[in-house]
């Protein structure tokens, strides 16, 4: 497992971009993963579903046509900076759209997920199931709240709460080959990451995305610089 505890810039920069601060930073996942790995992948992102009753979560599949366009700019130096720009905030619309649909009920995963539990209840056979289940997400990811105790904080000033800031928590990797990342974005000027990935991996290290993570974070910071 690695930690990176990020202080160059935090959502107060990015919310004058624009653009949402979850869907920046899924792209700079994304941007991070490629240069690891060398290719994209099935991406998982945890999206609430608390607008309904007992609602848990959906899935948001953050690796998107318009996401692959923006890191492949990203990675060929012919590239304006004005057009990995507008590439940016086109993926970032496109994962703010998603991520919108999944908080109200409009996702696709756990309904494909009910189908395949009523599939093997009949013990029906369907080639279109049995090829997605069970998703390999080679990248899993989640943002954790920041404010885990909300009553207790309520009696803090701003000034207050920066002094009681955690980096929080993480989780494993979902796929054996994997990398599992849970980000905080904390106040204006801080973002945290928790990279975890198995050992007995060949092709992963956390130590490395981290060092890729960092690269990437430079990187899309200096977009609109």
């Amino acid at each position: 497992m690695a930690l990176l505890v990020w202080r160059e810039f935090g959502k107060g920069i990015i919310k004058k971009l624009k653009v949402s601060p979850d869907a920046f930073m899924q792209m700079t996942l994304q941007l991070a993963y490629y240069r690891n790995q060398g290719k994209f992948c099935l991406t998982y992102e945890a999206s609430m579903t608390r607008l309904y009753r007992e609602g848990r979560t959906e899935t948001v599949r953050s690796c998107t046509s318009e996401s692959c366009d923006f890191v492949r700019s990203m990675v060929d130096p012919e590239q304006t900076r004005e057009e990995r720009s507008r590439l940016l905030r086109i993926a970032c619309e496109r994962h703010q759209d998603m991520y919108r649909d999944a908080m109200c009920g409009k996702g696709i995963d756990r309904h494909l997920f009910a189908l395949y539990v009523v599939q093997k209840y009949l013990e029906e056979d369907s080639p279109f199931l049995k090829k997605i289940f069970p998703p390999t997400y080679l990248l899993s990811t989640s943002q954790t709240p920041l404010n885990q105790c909300e009553e207790e904080a309520k009696t803090l000033n701003a000034e207050q709460k920066l002094h009681f800031l955690s980096a929080g928590g993480g989780f494993g990797p979902v796929a054996d080959k994997g990398y599992g990342i849970s980000y905080v974005i904390a106040g204006e000027d801080q973002i945290s990451f928790h990279i975890s990935s198995k050992r007995s991996a060949d092709n992963t290290s956390s130590k490395g995305f981290r060092d890729d993570l960092e690269k990437s974070l430079r990187e899309m910071r200096a977009l609109f610089a």
